[in-house]
């Protein structure tokens, strides 16, 4: 009976401050008395050993008395320390303060005293609980209805390093970390533009996550920025840990194998996107972005290609789009050209083929489905596995499966490396969710042969098709730009054309400026920086 009513009286404590979706309840003000704010904060805050109350008085007379509230462990010590108490603390007590308790006290700590760099006025429980909640430092004033949440946010973060799921050759290696300022900064260090624009939000009930979007003006069209901002604010969930708790909300085919938002750990992939018109999204405590909209060339295309030249580039995604090809139909060609179109392959393979399929038990379907599957489970146990150890298991373990399965019979030589190229041709695309897209069509691929060889695999890909046509990511066709095609958007696509010769950006953002050598709104914001610098 105790628990109940102790569930009770937590359910009415949480409910006195925050509404349903844990936004800040403005209705319930802050008092005069300090003792009744500090107690009210502690009364939502109870059993919270890590919050921190410091009590103090300002001044040469005990009238001025004060109380900061912080987190330990999510706030800057040195910010603490040298902005707010010394200031506070040390510098007033060399002078008397002239000030009564009241109003002016409070304006003349506000602009004349505090020295930290961002601070706001709050007249509200909801937004000084927030404040603590995310780092920052509140202070509470006697007899004064507001409290001042200041910036002290310095919990411990992981430096900037390089991104290790794409690693190019060529190319900056910084790449986002956990935390969202520095996702923001490391965008806008390479985008030195006035109308680069953020937008922050808060998602999550409980963990009340900061994600933002981020936007050229004038580039990007008003109605993609909408959409975006439209989906995110209907997101209502518990809690949002990672980038892919948004992606997988704000989706609109849930049900398709294929990502309809592009993600990323790099900076420049961003820069580069919004240049072109896409919106991004950053989440903290994640260091992959996502970009929309999507298609299904922009999720082939790597950041080496266009630091490379344009002829190398275009040899390397013709080959990146062929091994995408054999990585979900090669182990499907292999059971339909053996067990329903023998005819179709040369004498001597078709005699190569029989021979090493001599005195295997199992039916060419059940044989490569006991391939792909063992090679699915070394891939799962070699991510789950310590680094080192777990690229020993992907490669010894398949050397040594696939070699053990041949001296027992079990499958057949061929059958070892059609799964190997399979595998290799998967490892070729760059984007990992359009990798698993299509391991998971490998298997489609191979009931549907097991059924009815070619014709079954051309129903496949028929039906693929059909649903990569219908497709969309926030109003852009997912096979753009071949659904519409314009000679002047081909020239980055399968083949990337000479940088100077791309001159206008990607038709499927529907940016506002579609020239992207001769920019007249760059070109007047640098005139005017001229004209400013002659002055």
């Amino acid at each position: 009976m105790t628990n109940i009513f102790s569930k009770l009286n937590y359910t009415k404590k949480k409910e006195l401050y925050f509404e349903r979706d844990m936004s800040p309840d403005k209705s319930k003000k802050l008092k005069k008395s300090i003792k009744e704010n500090i107690d009210g904060v502690h009364s939502y805050l109870y059993d919270c050993d890590d919050i921190i109350t410091r009590d103090f008085y300002m001044g040469q007379t005990p009238k001025h008395q004060m109380s900061l509230m912080f987190i330990d462990g999510m706030v800057d010590k040195d910010t603490l320390q040298n902005d707010i108490l010394k200031p506070l603390m040390i510098f007033t007590r060399q002078f008397p303060l002239e000030y009564s308790v009241g109003e002016n006290f409070f304006n003349m700590v506000k602009e004349g005293l505090l020295t930290a760099g961002d601070l706001k006025e709050s007249d509200n429980f909801g937004e000084v609980i927030l404040g603590i909640l995310s780092g920052d430092t509140v202070l509470f004033l006697d007899k004064v209805e507001k409290a001042l949440v200041i910036s002290t946010r310095g919990w411990e973060k992981r430096g900037v390093q390089e991104p290790s799921t794409e690693a190019v050759i060529r190319g900056p290696r910084d790449g986002f970390t956990e935390t969202y300022r520095t996702n923001v900064a490391l965008v806008r260090r390479r985008l030195k533009d006035p109308n680069l624009k953020v937008k922050t939000i808060k998602l999550g009930r409980h963990t009340r996550t900061d994600v933002g979007i981020m936007f050229i003006q004038g580039v990007a069209k008003p109605s993609i920025v909408d959409e975006v901002l439209k989906r995110l604010n209907t997101v209502d969930t518990s809690s949002v840990l990672e980038s892919g708790y948004i992606e997988q909300m704000i989706e609109g085919d849930w049900l398709s194998p294929f990502p309809q938002l592009r993600r990323t750990e790099r900076p420049d992939v961003v820069a580069a996107s919004l240049v072109e018109g896409n919106v991004a999204i950053i989440c903290d405590n994640t260091p992959f972005a996502l970009l929309a909209p999507a298609t299904l060339l922009s999720l082939f295309q790597s950041p080496e290609d266009y630091y490379e030249r344009w002829y190398i580039v275009s040899m390397i995604r013709i080959l990146r789009f062929m091994a995408a090809f054999f990585a979900f139909t090669f182990p499907a060609l292999y059971i339909a050209m053996t067990t329903f179109h023998p005819g179709m392959l040369p004498t001597d393979l078709a005699l190569s083929i029989a021979a090493a399929r001599e005195g295997v038990p199992f039916s060419a379907v059940l044989e490569a489905l006991i391939m792909v599957s063992s090679l699915e489970v070394l891939r799962e146990a070699g991510v789950r596995l310590p680094g080192p150890i777990g690229q020993t298991i992907g490669i010894v373990g398949g050397l040594v499966v696939g070699e053990a399965a041949v001296r027992a019979g079990i499958v057949s030589p061929i059958m070892v490396i059609v799964v190997a190229v399979n595998a290799i041709s998967s490892f070729a695309i760059p984007n990992y969710s359009v990798a698993i897209g299509f391991r998971l069509l490998t298997f489609i691929l191979i009931a549907l042969a097991s059924v009815a060889g070619l014709y079954g695999i051309m129903l496949g890909l028929l039906g693929l098709t059909i649903h990569l046509v219908t497709l969309k990511s926030f109003g852009a066709h997912f096979l753009s730009p071949f659904v519409s095609f314009r000679w002047s958007e081909s020239k980055d696509t399968i083949i990337r054309g000479p940088i100077p010769s791309m001159e206008i950006r990607p038709g499927y953002t529907r940016p506002e400026d579609l020239d992207r050598i001769n920019d007249r709104r760059h070109d007047t914001i640098d005139k005017a920086g001229d004209e400013s610098a002659d002055e």
